[in-house]
C-alpha cells in the first residue's frame, strides 16, 4: 500500500514537472535569446526532477525539453536550430534531443553519488541542481563541434568571435551564458529540492505515524 503511494507521489511530481517545463517554453519564461542561442533556464525542472525523482526522472524531462527544442528546429522556432536542421536532421535530433536525455540521465546519478557522502544532507541539491546547466551546455556544443563545426553556418559563428579551435569557439559563444544558467538554476534548484525533500519527509514520517496508531 505504502509503494502505490509513493509510486502515485512520483507520477504527480513528474507529471507536474513536465507541465511546468512545457509552460516554461510556451511563455517563454524558460528562454532568453541570446545572439544565436538561448540562455535556457528549462534545465531547473529537469535537474528537480533528476534529484527527487531520480535518473528516470531526468530522463523523462530531459526527453520533454530535447522534444520541444527540436520542434523549434523543424518549424523555423529557432533560427540555429531550423538551420541545423536543414543542414542534417539526423544530427539535429541526436544535437536537441540525445544529449538532453544524457543530461537528465547523468544529473539524476551526480546528485546520487555526491548524496551518499552529503552528511548534511544539503549541498548535494546545490551540486545536482548545478550540473543540470553545466551538463546541458557541455554535451549541446560538445556535440555541435562534433557534428557541425565546419558547416559553413558554424564557421561563420567561429569568425564573428574570433575563435581559433572548438574550444575557444565554445568559450567565447556561451562562456558567461554557461555561468549566469548554472548560477541561476543551481541556487533555485538547491533551494527548491531541499524543502521539498524536507517536506517530503516530514509527510511520510506522518504517514508511518498514522499507520501505526
Amino acid at each position: 500500500m505504502k509503494t502505490k503511494k509513493v509510486d502515485s507521489m512520483l507520477l504527480a511530481q513528474l507529471a507536474l514537472l513536465i507541465a511546468i517545463e512545457i509552460i516554461m517554453k510556451l511563455t517563454g519564461l524558460g528562454s532568453v535569446p541570446v545572439g544565436p542561442l538561448y540562455m535556457s533556464f528549462l534545465t531547473l525542472p529537469i535537474a528537480v526532477g533528476a534529484m527527487m525523482i531520480g535518473p528516470v526522472g531526468g530522463i523523462v524531462l530531459g526527453a520533454v525539453f530535447g522534444i520541444l527544442s527540436y520542434w523549434d528546429a523543424i518549424t523555423g522556432g529557432s533560427v540555429m536550430g531550423s538551420v541545423l536542421f536543414q543542414i542534417s536532421p539526423i544530427h539535429s535530433f541526436i544535437l536537441c534531443i540525445v544529449t538532453r536525455v544524457l543530461m537528465g540521465l547523468c544529473t539524476g546519478y551526480i546528485f546520487k553519488a555526491v548524496r551518499k557522502v552529503d552528511k548534511t544532507k544539503t549541498w548535494s541539491y546545490f551540486v545536482g541542481a548545478v550540473s543540470a546547466p553545466l551538463l546541458n551546455t557541455l554535451f549541446f556544443m560538445g556535440y555541435l563541434c562534433i557534428a557541425f563545426y565546419n558547416t559553413e553556418y558554424v564557421q561563420g559563428m567561429v569568425s564573428s568571435v574570433g575563435a581559433t579551435n572548438p574550444f575557444t569557439f565554445i568559450a567565447l559563444l556561451v562562456g558567461v551564458q554557461a555561468l549566469i544558467e548554472a548560477g541561476v538554476c543551481g541556487i533555485l534548484g538547491g533551494i527548491v529540492c531541499k524543502a521539498l525533500a524536507t517536506a517530503m519527509r516530514g509527510r511520510i514520517l506522518v504517514d508511518e505515524k498514522k499507520a501505526q496508531a
